[in-house]
């Protein structure tokens, strides 16, 4: 079947633009296109039509994408939601609302391809838990710029006072962030070894004694690409032990 794509922009040549684009993303017959010039118009299309995906412009009179997107939520099919602009500053907020993506104009073939395929894993895994949907990233505003850190490169995360150290081989980043929420969304990939810390399940190395400052003698986890060892709880040592195959 035809990828079902809604258009939403105000700008005439931008919506020509994002046509023409989905043309060479595509076989003809393999896409299908409406647009609309406004979220009241784009609604309407919505609650009588299907659509897979809806490239949402931002800055739009009257409602502007983010509430628009808010609105789609609540039609019979909801679309996913692709946004498309010229403003990056608003891509925490758009992925806080669980957008697919976020495209800054002018808008490149190859990121507007990626998009699509990711629309199209989401639909053929629908039934999968909330969980398994979950970015493969994170998103990490700092020093006025918007990173994406990919779970892959994460070694652990550490709570520290209202942040989240996310530390990778090359960096540490900090992230505005509960590490519950963090562990409930991405358990699978990470252990929690301590109160205050997640740790890459694959990177784990070794479980050797240690002596903290602050809890006296225990155990610590080694990561790989970490020289600092990181403290295990008593309560978290089992998972650790069993992480590594060991069995006491």
């Amino acid at each position: 079947m035809a990828l079902q794509v809604l258009i939403v922009d105000d700008e005439p040549l931008a919506r020509q633009r994002l046509r023409a684009l989905l043309a060479d993303c595509r076989e003809p017959e393999a896409v299908a296109a409406a647009e609309a010039g406004s979220a009241a118009q784009a609604l309407a299309l919505a609650q009588h039509q299907r659509f897979d995906v809806a490239l949402l412009d931002i800055h739009m009179p009257g409602a502007d994408g983010m509430q628009l997107a808010a609105a789609l939520r609540h039609v019979p099919e909801p679309p996913r939601v692709v946004f498309v602009t010229a403003h990056p500053e608003h891509a925490v907020a758009a992925f806080e609302i669980e957008a697919v993506d976020y495209l800054t104009k002018p808008v490149r073939l190859e990121r507007l391809r990626t998009a699509l395929e990711k629309v199209e894993r989401l639909a053929q895994n629908q039934t999968a838990p909330e969980a398994d949907l979950a970015p493969d990233w994170l998103l990490i505003t700092e020093r006025g710029a918007t990173l994406r850190v990919p779970l892959a490169e994460v070694l652990y995360l550490k709570a520290e006072l209202k942040y989240v150290t996310v530390r990778t081989a090359a960096a540490s980043h900090l992230l505005d962030g509960s590490l519950n929420q963090l562990e409930e969304r991405h358990g699978a990939r990470f252990l929690r070894v301590h109160r205050n810390a997640l740790v890459a399940r694959n990177a784990i190395r070794a479980l050797v004694r240690h002596h903290d400052p602050e809890e006296g003698e225990g155990w610590a986890v080694r990561l790989a690409g970490v020289d600092e060892p990181l403290s295990v709880s008593r309560r978290q040592l089992p998972a650790v032990r069993a992480a590594l195959g060991v069995e006491r």
